[in-house]
């Protein structure tokens, strides 16, 4: 009865399931710079607890500055 048992037990093994092609690239998320600065020149993004400044200059240029 126990080999019964132990033959039904699920395997331990990971299961690894490959596509018949390859997967698509994802496509990177898009978003317009004047969405993320609002009426403001500047804006701080917070990243693996450290901040990073993303400015537009005078000359309608992005600036990304740790």
């Amino acid at each position: 009865m126990l080999d019964s048992i132990a033959a039904q037990a699920p395997s331990t093994e990971p299961t690894v399931i490959l596509p018949d092609r390859p997967a698509a690239p994802l496509r990177a998320a898009r978003i317009s710079s004047s969405v993320l600065l609002g009426r403001g020149r500047e804006l701080v993004i917070e990243h693996a607890g450290q901040e990073y400044h993303l400015r537009l200059t005078r000359n309608d240029k992005l600036i990304l500055t740790k």
